[in-house]
């Protein structure tokens, strides 16, 4: 990723600054080089002047001490850079500062004579003797005001406790004073995502901080067009947002985007950094189909006895982006719409336009989670967990809005690893451990489920067992998906009645939400199970691969589910399949449905052939719910 360079600390055309905090070689804690690049772009730290930073982590030996030193009659205009250990003596560590600054003074002084003519009688020894009398003389030392006298002869830890004793410390270079600011917050990375929509949220693709909070530290964003030079440090800047996140409007269109960071703690700001995108804004896809959706969601739900809950298989890029998906899975959707810079910024604003107070996402990509889910639902007051299926990179995913429910617990396993030593498995498993292609082929699946409990903040005594999963997919795998369902009915079960019994918790005011992509039409056994609670030993699921078939087997559990939704015609709609596999189960005794979000019709999913789309990121369809308590008490 390229960033564009800004040029108000002078740095020279084609200097890049970068953060050095990829090595553990290298001090991880402010260590910044200044190297060549065929780039004009980078990430910029805006130091300021006369302060020498020193960083040292909790735990740390290595201190990091950093400066911007500029000098017109020096000629000499750099970031200096040095990791020392907190046990070297001070003297030892200015003369290291004296040797590297004298350098770069010397290479100046050099640089100016070469560009000089020197007068031909002058001899080669006369003008040696000239050139030593023009080289400065470099002072460095550490200067304790309160006593009006040099530090000499202490370890740098000594020096780092004065410091942090608020002692009026100072660093004396040449002819000016440097004030000395200890682990003050900065910015260790920042990046800008790869392609930017009009009409689609931008923000920080990769943030790390050091000493500093997110929420407390200060974003603003400007626009500005590259100029026909391709010159970057010839932008001209327009402010057009603040804060973490920014919708890019139809005016940018064209323009570059960069983005202002001031981190921040509770105590104080650290330098700014910014960085420019390496694109340009383009034009978004024009209305999508969940705008229209939209309309049915625009506020938030305000009354303390409904709760809006969505559920979403959110097609992980670990699945899109693959020739085979390119070209046979996907091969309706173009290439650029399967790309998952282009499909988060879809999803994203999908998401956040439901005000949904709880979210269940399936597919979820461990590093979209880390670094855009979770970062961006933050701001809308959405908290979450993340369930990787066994060593998979995607998993599940569940948010809820803090201001409306306190989380009390939360679990997850992964079905396949349990399976012999879950005690709330045994009987199930005990039923169908002795058909060994079976127990195989069902303890080598990576599916998982995820429990979230909450409890309601407005109305204490109310309390939710959200359970999100995503089963197995095989055409042949109908009897592995019905296993899986009531495996996950006995985990939740078990879950329902420990918290219960330990909560002394009520069941009129106690309620299960079971959300996923099961992969199960309604004509399929799982569907009954959580319906009609019983599936007998005669259901077709149990043939569907003769070789593992499930004999004698029955299931059943004791809650009361319907499904929030129906059983619409489509939740997945690709070329190669079409069908209702994706559910909201509530438990009807206790919970009553509000509303429905409608779904797209059959003519918008066909626009494009089928989904993923340019305007469609998955290949599924989200489905919204609006729920009730049906108590009010």
């Amino acid at each position: 990723m390229l960033f564009s360079l800004v040029p108000s600390l002078g740095i020279r055309k084609g200097l890049v600054i970068n953060s050095l905090f990829l090595s553990k070689k290298v001090s991880p804690l402010f260590s910044l080089s200044v190297t060549r690049s065929v780039s004009n772009f980078a990430l910029r730290h805006r130091y300021r002047m006369n302060v020498v930073y020193f960083r040292q982590l909790p735990g740390e030996d290595q201190c990091a001490i950093c400066f911007h030193l500029a000098s017109e009659r020096y000629r000499i205009d750099k970031v200096f850079n040095f990791s020392r250990n907190v046990t070297e003596n001070i003297d030892a560590s200015l003369e290291r500062m004296r040797t590297n600054i004298e350098k770069e003074v010397k290479k100046k002084t050099n640089k100016k004579k070469k560009n000089k003519i020197a007068p031909v009688e002058e001899s080669a020894e006369a003008g040696s003797s000239k050139d030593d009398q023009e080289l400065p003389k470099v002072s460095v030392r550490f200067f304790d005001e309160g006593r009006n006298q040099d530090i000499q002869n202490m370890a740098i830890s000594e020096l780092l406790t004065k410091i942090q004793d608020e002692e009026r410390i100072l660093l004396k270079i040449l002819d000016d004073d440097f004030r000395i600011d200890f682990n003050s917050p900065v910015v260790q990375s920042l990046n800008l995502p790869q392609s930017i929509l009009a009409g689609f949220y931008v923000y920080p693709s990769k943030l790390e901080l050091l000493f500093a909070d997110r929420s407390q530290s200060e974003f603003q964003w400007y626009r500005g067009k590259m100029p026909t030079s391709n010159n970057a440090q010839q932008i001209e800047w327009s402010p057009v947002g603040s804060g973490f996140s920014y919708m890019a409007k139809p005016d940018d269109v064209g323009c570059r985007l960069k983005v202002v960071c001031v981190p921040k703690n509770s105590v104080k700001a650290g330098p700014p950094t910014e960085v420019i995108s390496s694109c340009e804004v383009q034009a978004g896809p024009g209305q999508c189909p969940f705008d229209i959706r939209h309309l049915f969601t625009q506020k938030k739900l305000t009354n303390d006895f409904q709760f809006r809950v969505m559920t979403y298989n959110i097609l992980a890029d670990l699945y899109a982006d693959s020739d085979y998906s390119r070209t046979e899975l996907f091969g309706y959707c173009p290439n650029y719409a399967l790309h998952i810079e282009y499909r988060k910024q879809l999803f994203i604003k999908e998401i956040l336009g439901y005000n949904s107070d709880i979210i269940c996402l399936q597919e979820v990509d461990a590093k979209i989670f880390d670094l855009d889910l979770t970062a961006v639902l933050r701001m809308k007051n959405l908290e979450g967990h993340f369930k990787a299926k066994g060593k998979t990179a995607e998993g599940l995913a569940t948010f809820y809005d803090v201001n409306r429910f306190e989380e009390l617990d939360r679990q997850g396993i992964t079905f396949g690893e349990n399976l012999e030593t879950a005690p709330a498995f045994q009987g199930l498993w005990n039923q169908i451990k002795s058909n060994e292609k079976l127990a195989a082929r069902i303890k080598d699946r990576s599916t998982a489920i995820q429990v979230t409990l909450l409890r309601s903040r407005s109305v204490p005594q109310k309390h939710l067992l959200v359970a999100n999963t995503h089963f197995y997919f095989h055409p042949d795998a109908d009897h592995i998906r019905l296993l899986q369902g009531g495996f996950s009915m006995l985990y939740v079960r078990d879950l329902y009645e420990k918290y219960e019994r330990e909560m002394g918790l009520d069941r009129n005011n106690f309620a299960i939400i079971f959300c996923g992509d099961f992969n199960s039409v309604p004509e399929c056994g799982m569907y009954r199970l959580m319906t009609e609670r019983f599936v007998g030993d005669e259901m077709a699921d149990w043939q569907s691969n003769e070789e593992e078939a499930v004999r004698g087997v029955t299931l059943s559990q004791p809650f009361w589910f319907k499904s929030a939704c129906g059983c619409p015609k489509y939740t997945n709609f690709t070329v190669g399949f079409k069908a209702c596999i994706d559910f909201i189960y509530y438990q009807s005794d206790v919970l009553r449905v509000n509303d429905i979000v409608p779904l797209p019709s059959e003519e918008e999913l066909m626009a494009y052939d089928a989904i993923p789309s340019p305007v469609l990121p998955s290949d599924h369809i989200a489905l919204v719910a609006s729920l009730e308590w049906n108590g009010k008490s």
